[in-house]
């Protein structure tokens, strides 16, 4: 069967566009008019020759963020338009450029065929469709409001993925910087300092402190680089295995909420995050207790995910919210006064969308006045290194140019 690019208008009036595998243009122009679209075009794509490569070690392709909310937008428009959910299904595994992706929609489709929800259907990829996700649909699919949740999910995955750009752009540029001065000075150590090192044994004479400090750091680089790369390698190593036991990773995630520069920025996107996901939940529908257990798994800290289950506790104990949210520490007073309020009045998801509203713009503040903070520290930094090792090896050729003057 041949593959057919197609673009047509929905009942909605909007332009839609896709490939199709099928037999001729007439086909793929019949089962589109059954999906109710019209002005369709459709056009055969070439048949190059297609090379799979396989390399050996390599896994599939991820299913990127940007792809899952293209994918829910596209699929809330065309249920919002009237089209049966197996035709969207149909429809968006055809148009799709990951292959992991498509075939995960396949699978769905053919679940959902089978019999299964929605929901059920993509719980059966979790790499592809969280929790969150899985949990939102299935709320959505009970309530009939299937476009309304889904639109709602693709508006959260897209907050949340630009509230992990800005901490990723935060980590960027010292990441950068310190990378260049290592590399800089590594390359200044074991190339430059060893032949500036047998000039002046040529010469003779007492070197000034700081050069011969600079030269025995330079010989014992060039010694031991290999068993310094391995130590460097085994200390990451062993940092994430003590990350992966359950009190290393709950010590490391406080001190990381403590750390002077890093940790405000912490506390905030950890809030941040924990409204949105929250507020989105409980304004889909879904139950507060399910809605908490979601919310603590993907909190990404382990000092907020006791927190979190501690609430969970409180309220099935017919206690309030805000109390342990207030006991735990991680959780600003009035981001615990708003939630109190919010409890109070019922109007929990509103207060809660608002407060992540706040501390969305309170992140991208702090990473302006973090980065804003650490470029001169970092740039004092490097200049510091490597004009103290230039300066260190020019010395003696000042005090050998000041000799002979005399």
């Amino acid at each position: 069967m041949a593959k057919f690019g197609w673009e047509a208008r929905s009942k909605a009036g909007s332009t839609q566009k896709g490939v199709m595998e099928a037999a001729s243009v007439s086909q793929v122009e019949a089962q589109l008019k059954r999906y109710g679209f019209t002005g369709i075009t459709v056009k055969e794509q070439g048949k190059g020759l297609s090379l799979e490569l396989k390399i050996p070690g390599m896994g599939p392709q991820k299913v990127q963020t940007k792809e899952l909310v293209v994918f829910t937008r596209q699929f809330a428009t065309m249920i919002d338009s009237g089209l049966p959910l197996v035709q969207c299904l149909d429809i968006l595994s055809g148009q799709q450029e990951n292959k992991t992706f498509k075939d995960i929609l396949i699978k769905v489709k053919e679940s959902v065929e089978s019999g299964s929800t929605f929901a059920d259907a993509l719980a059966k990829h979790p790499r592809a469709f969280d929790q969150l996700y899985v949990n939102l649909v299935a709320a959505g699919e009970v309530g009939g409001i299937l476009d309304t949740i889904l639109n709602r999910l693709a508006a959260y995955i897209e907050k949340a993925m630009k509230l992990k750009k800005q901490v990723k752009g935060a980590m960027v540029y010292p990441i950068t910087i310190m990378s260049i001065a290592v590399v800089v000075v590594g390359v200044i150590l074991v190339f430059v300092i060893p032949t500036f090192a047998k000039m002046f044994a040529d010469f003779g004479g007492e070197l000034p402190m700081p050069t011969r400090v600079v030269i025995a750091l330079s010989n014992f680089l060039t010694k031991y680089i290999l068993v310094i790369i391995g130590a460097m390698f085994g200390i990451k190593f062993a940092i994430g295995k003590y990350y992966a036991s359950p009190g290393g990773r709950k010590l490391i995630d406080r001190l990381a909420l403590k750390a002077p520069i890093v940790g405000p920025l912490v506390r905030k996107v950890s809030v941040a995050k924990f409204t949105r996901t929250l507020g989105t939940m409980i304004s889909s529908g879904v139950p507060i207790m399910d809605g908490l257990d979601i919310v603590a798994k993907t909190a990404g800290n382990k000092i907020v995910e006791e927190a979190i289950y501690k609430v969970r506790q409180s309220i099935s104990e017919g206690k309030t919210i805000a109390e342990p949210l207030a006991q735990c520490g991680v959780f600003p007073a009035m981001v615990v006064q708003m939630i109190s309020v919010g409890e109070a009045t019922g109007a929990m998801d509103t207060m809660l969308n608002k407060i992540a509203d706040f501390y969305d713009d309170e992140v991208d503040d702090a990473v302006g006045a973090m980065t804003s903070m650490m470029e001169p520290l970092l740039m004092v930094f490097l200049g510091t290194t490597v004009g103290g090792l230039v300066v260190a090896m020019y010395l003696p050729i000042f005090k050998l140019a000041s000799a002979v003057g005399g």
